[in-house]
């Protein structure tokens, strides 16, 4: 007589069930999205620092002698102008302090206040540089329109219109509540790395705050050099490096 068969390794009493995918964990993708956005936020932000540095040294190699938004050395400079009687420095100084006052105050009514429930990217950040845009792009438009040699009178006009553009991103930035982030006056920001650096913090702690810095230096060296080799496209970099931030902000602001 034939022997009991031996059951088939395939049939469905012995088959091995397939081993399922572990389920992702929710705050761990959760979390994981947030340090994205985090990063991508502080890219864009030291982006801003690069269109403040390269401003900064356009307004003052170029439009008169004076920042557009470092109001502190305008300040300063107003003062040496009172002292030597210069009235176009003074002129120019005291203009785009005006420009940048008027400035804040358009990006606060525009980005309003830290709120509680905001997200990363508020929306109200894009709508504010996008105005800074706008005045980016008359500036850019009557420099070009003058080869880039504009007399005294354009000059005062490009210097404050980019001294308004920066008092706006600079209100604007305030938006995200974050204690001393600034893309523009960063003199505090420097203070804040020595001494945490000076206390035995580590780089780490204060990386952020070097990255906004470099991209200061970075684009002040940009915008300089721009203007020796070839002054048309000065106001490209601006132009390319706030756009870029506008258009990142308003397609990812609604993730992030």
């Amino acid at each position: 007589m034939p022997g009991p068969s031996m059951p088939s390794a395939l049939t469905p009493a012995t088959a091995v069930p397939a081993a399922s995918a572990p389920a992702a964990d929710p705050a761990a993708q959760q979390e994981l999205h947030h340090r994205r956005a985090l990063r991508l936020r502080q890219s864009l932000v030291v982006t801003l620092a690069v269109v403040s540095g390269a401003t900064d040294a356009i307004g003052l190699l170029a439009l008169g002698g004076a920042f557009t938004s470092v109001m502190t050395g305008n300040l300063v400079i107003l003062g040496v102008s009172a002292s030597s009687a210069d009235g176009a420095l003074a002129i120019a100084a005291g203009g785009a302090i005006l420009a940048f006052c008027a400035g804040a105050a358009v990006g606060a009514r525009l980005a309003g206040s830290p709120t509680a429930g905001d997200r990363i990217w508020p929306r109200p950040v894009t709508v504010g540089l996008t105005v800074e845009l706008a005045l980016m792009l008359a500036y850019a438009a009557g420099w070009w329109i003058t080869g880039a040699q504009p007399g005294p009178v354009m000059s005062l006009a490009l210097l404050f219109s980019m001294a308004a553009a920066l008092g706006i991103q600079s209100s604007t930035v305030q938006r995200f509540g974050v204690s001393g982030m600034s893309t523009t006056y960063l003199t505090g920001t420097l203070t804040t790395v020595v001494m945490r650096l000076a206390t035995g913090r580590g780089v780490r702690e204060v990386w952020h705050s070097i990255e906004i810095l470099v991209g200061l230096v970075v684009g002040a060296a940009l915008g300089g050099g721009l203007l020796l080799i070839a002054p048309l496209l000065a106001p490209a970099l601006q132009l390319v490096a706030l756009g870029g931030v506008v258009v990142v902000g308003a397609l990812a602001g609604r993730r992030m």
